[in-house]
């Protein structure tokens, strides 16, 4: 053989590198369900997809003004029984028709949870709760109890933690969130850019707003960038921008930032961005001081100011549960209390609807 063939030959089947120089710190990789098999396996009606689109229409008409009712976001810190999450949101349904002239209620539906250092990720990524990270499983969960929150006549929150999630699970969220952890990662910036509903943005941990008003800004341009596509292959994904970022302050390391002057200094900075000074008060998180006990004194100092005329505020969030505190998850699922968080401290169902009935006692 001549020695430019032989050349050739060893240039297309280059030999093996003695050590591995790719995937050395992964111990194995799974197959996992499309976007569309999944959808396949749980459909959307027709009557949930006009339940969608109009709950996602109203607080698009909030966010620009032409609502004048407030969105009222509440629910469970995380979602880890399907079961208690169902029982929960036909109990806040009730209590949202009551409301429902002054307060847009949407239910917090959240399945993916940051962790600063280590701990239980979400019932998409460990929905057994024993680190066995069943994925294709949660996310089987996460679609099921959205079709059945939706069939109850409620409008469902979460937070987009990975940046793939929103494909299997996005066309059954109305309102959605990039947390404090993420509002500064140009990949969450991008992926809200190509959501197809409203978002917020959290301001950072440390309660920098300006990280979440250029989120918002970055979310409002056109990216491309890496994803997957509806059959699971990774593709370019080309956004057209999503005009419906918001400001959701969540106090920080210096303290809460949901008092009258915080929200005008916050109004002073979206409008000095040219953005419209339109946000919502997260009142669990630095904001209660990490006290879920009291959220109700920041529910109604929020309320109160909305009453008194400062309609840029739009929104309010509230962490709640069917029963009030929060529990430690143990290896033995069987002494885990029924209704009872296992991330962040949740009030009650009976105190939320309480405060839902005051606030619309005090905007009417």
């Amino acid at each position: 053989m001549a020695q430019s063939a032989v050349k050739r030959m060893n240039a297309a089947n280059p030999t093996p590198p003695a050590r591995p120089l790719q995937d050395v710190n992964i111990i194995e990789t799974f197959p996992l369900i499309s976007p569309a098999e999944l959808k396949r396996e749980f459909p959307v009606s027709s009557a949930i997809a006009d339940h969608v689109a109009d709950s996602r229409g109203v607080v698009e008409n909030i966010l620009r003004g032409n609502d004048k009712r407030v969105i009222a976001i509440v629910g469970p810190c995380s979602i880890h029984n399907t079961d208690m999450a169902l029982e929960y949101a036909r109990q806040l349904k009730a209590v949202a028709d009551e409301v429902s002239d002054r307060l847009f209620v949407v239910m917090r539906v959240y399945f993916e949870k940051p962790r600063t250092t280590v701990g239980w990720k979400g019932l998409i990524n460990d929905p057994h709760l024993n680190d066995t990270f069943d994925i294709a499983t949660g996310l089987r969960k996460a679609r099921q109890i959205l079709l059945d929150i939706n069939k109850v006549g409620l409008p469902a929150a979460t937070e987009m933690l990975e940046p793939i999630t929103p494909q299997y699970i996005a066309d059954l969220i109305t309102l959605a969130s990039i947390g404090a952890r993420t509002t500064e990662s140009p990949t969450h910036r991008q992926m809200a850019s190509g959501l197809s509903m409203p978002v917020g943005f959290k301001n950072s941990t440390e309660g920098s707003l300006e990280v979440a008003i250029n989120a918002m800004k970055a979310a409002r341009a056109q990216h491309n960038f890496l994803g997957i596509d509806h059959d699971g292959k990774t593709c370019v994904m080309s956004t057209r921008g999503n005009e419906l970022g918001h400001l959701i302050l969540r106090g920080g390391r210096n303290g809460p930032n949901y008092q009258a002057e915080h929200v005008s200094e916050a109004s002073r900075m979206l409008r000095d961005a040219k953005l419209p000074p339109r946000l919502v008060v997260d009142c669990s998180h630095a904001n209660s001081s990490k006290d879920y006990r009291r959220q109700p004194e920041v529910w109604m100092d929020v309320i109160r100011q909305r009453a008194a005329g400062n309609e840029e505020i739009v929104g309010l969030m509230l962490e709640s549960n069917l029963v009030e505190g929060a529990q430690a998850l143990t290896e033995d699922l069987s002494k885990l209390k029924y209704g009872v968080s296992i991330t962040d401290g949740c009030i009650s169902i009976e105190e939320t609807a309480n405060l839902l009935r005051e606030a619309r006692k005090t905007l009417a």
